[in-house]
């Protein structure tokens, strides 16, 4: 059965990522078939300054809106 590897910021509660990881073990389960057990659920969490999308790290203050005159 699967591993699953979650990357997200950093964050989240215990409550959030348990419930993730029971969404994401089902949908596995049903899609996959097997059992709960052979479901892996590992996650990362991420400094927002250790993730860039586009060249600009997620910490970065957004630049002004610019106004379309």
């Amino acid at each position: 059965m699967p591993t699953i590897r979650v990357e997200l910021f950093e964050g989240r509660t215990i409550e959030q990522k348990r419930a993730l990881a029971q969404a994401l073990t089902d949908a596995a389960v049903r899609t996959l078939g097997g059992s709960p057990e052979g479901v892996d659920v590992v996650f990362y969490d991420i400094a927002r300054h250790d993730w860039a999308t586009g060249g600009k790290l997620w910490s970065d203050p957004a630049p002004p809106p610019t106004s379309a005159g």
